[in-house]
Formats: C-alpha cells, structure tokens, sequence
C-alpha cells in the first residue's frame, strides 16, 4: 500500500485487487473428500501473495498437525460464497468452518443489509449440520465490511469470532504483498491470530466426540 495515499482512499485502491482473478476457480476438485477443517473464504483464504505452504491455513494445519481443506477462492463475495457453500463446503461434511468473507463486497459496494444477511445465512447452514463456525473479522472502519455487526451475528448463530485479522498487517509495507494482500510476515500473524480459536473448536469437538 502507498503510504502517501490517505488510509480511505488507499483502501479504494486496494480493494480493486480483491477482484483479480475473479473468473479463476480456486475451489476444492469436484471430488470433494471429507474434511475434518475447511477454511472458507476469498483470496485472503487462497494465500494470494503468499510463498508456497506460508498463507495462514497451510500454517494452521502444520501447527496443528491436521490437514485443512482450503476452499478460497479469488474474487469471492458473500453471495457467490453462498452460491457455492453446498458443494465446497457442506459436502465435505466438516467438523469445523473458518469463514473468512466481506472484502470484495466492500468493492462491489452490495448493500450493507444483503453482505449481513449472507454471511448470516451462510453461519446458520454450517451451524446447522452441527459444524463449528469460527468467524473471521478483516477490521475496524474502513475494512469492516459488516458494519459492527459480525460480533452479533456470532453470537446470534453460535459461532466464535475472530476479530481484526488485518489490523496491524492492512497498510503495513513490511507486511503487505500488495495493496491489500499480506505476505507471508503477514500471514504468520493472521495464522498466530486464528490459532487460539481453532485449537479451543478442536478440544470442543474432541469433547463432544467422546460422549
């Protein structure tokens, strides 16, 4: 990110990169296998400006030794995510969802009320297979796509949170890819960030597995 553009207008500029390779298909092959952890989301969840194995699910899996599905895909918004939530996401029949969503709806400018409305729905259709869904916060104004409302949809849906995941990284040149995309500094954080939240989904999910 340019640090002589001001932070507003340099969120403009940098949100235009969500969309490149917006045609591309990065999500999971037509097989689908069973997950145990999907990570769910844009080109945040792709690792876009990221070395090989250094984008934040490749850390988490390595740290915790269990292989996260990733099921990014460039250019994604919170409706064509929900588009495609069945077939990458549900029918890998996981055990736990990160969802990370919201960054590319800013670009498009959707409305605020259909950006909450999806990424609600799209919390309650995973809660409702019985999944654990860990979402994921970008940050305060002016790259909080949800308006403040996230923690409530959280709470309202079951789900924990995750906030600001690209507070301290977003506009930061040693930690930046590009305008909006962290490097692999940057994704260390994220992953250091997501860690606590995925370990405690894990002990839950072992818990419930041994009634």
């Amino acid at each position: 990110m340019a640090t002589s553009l001001p932070r507003a207008a340099a969120l403009a500029v940098a949100l235009l990169t969500f969309s490149l390779g917006a045609g591309c298909d990065n999500s999971v092959s037509p097989s689908k296998p069973a997950a145990q952890i999907v990570a769910f989301g844009d080109s945040l969840v792709v690792g876009f400006g990221t070395t090989s194995g250094n984008n934040f699910v490749s850390l988490l899996s390595t740290r915790i030794g269990i292989s996260i599905a990733n099921a990014g895909r460039l250019g994604d918004t919170t409706g064509s995510a929900l588009g495609r939530l069945q077939s990458d996401v549900l029918a890998r029949q996981p055990k736990i969802v990160i969802v990370l969503l919201g960054g590319n709806d800013l670009l498009q400018n959707v409305p605020l009320q259909q950006r909450v409305s999806n990424i609600t729905s799209i919390a309650q259709q995973i809660r409702s297979t019985g999944a654990t869904v860990i979402l994921v916060g970008l940050g305060n104004d002016p790259i909080d796509p949800y308006g403040g409302a996230l923690p409530g949809i959280a709470s309202q849906t079951g789900s924990a949170y995750v906030p600001g995941i690209l507070e301290g990284i977003f506009g930061v040149p040693g930690l930046m890819f590009d305008s909006i995309h962290p490097n692999d500094a940057g994704h260390r954080i994220m992953a250091d960030r997501l860690e606590p939240a995925l370990r405690a989904a894990l002990s839950q999910a072992t818990a419930a597995a041994a009634y």
